[in-house]
């Protein structure tokens, strides 16, 4: 009984994920048709980075953001030995480089409000937790 209680928590904190980013994208669709833009502009590539990222339980999934490096077709530089674009420093400064994390929020692969924890095979055996995970300067 106590895992009905369960799915229906953690459906209803699916349903609220979803329905915060669908609003939360509507709102701000023009600004990321417009960072879209000037990431076209500033330098030729892709506007969106995927960076594969460790969800808890264990399970990798690509975390979208705006590209801000030179874009690199043959992977030859690190993502650091990479230059910034005009506008990269702007986006990561003002956190605009994260809105596109909302689709990942609608594929279920992160939430809205997160918890701030680690999945344990990330911290290794000691099973401890670090919870400043989603607290940056």
């Amino acid at each position: 009984m106590g895992r009905t209680v369960s799915s229906f928590g953690e459906g209803m904190s699916r349903v609220f994920n979803c329905l915060v980013a669908f609003v939360l994208l509507a709102f701000i669709l023009p600004l990321i048709l417009f960072v879209a833009l000037a990431i076209k502009c500033d330098s030729p590539g892709p506007v969106f980075e995927r960076h594969r990222s460790m969800a808890l339980g264990s399970r990798a999934f690509f975390r979208l953001t705006f590209r801000t490096t030179i874009h690199d077709p043959q992977d030859r530089l690190a993502g650091w030995a990479r230059g910034r674009t005009r506008v990269g420093p702007f986006l990561v400064y003002t956190r605009i480089v994260a809105l596109p994390q909302l689709i990942n929020v609608i594929r279920g692969d992160l939430t809205v409000l997160q918890r701030g924890r680690l999945a344990k095979s990330f911290l290794g055996l000691t099973g401890q937790s670090c919870e400043c995970v989603s607290n940056r300067g």
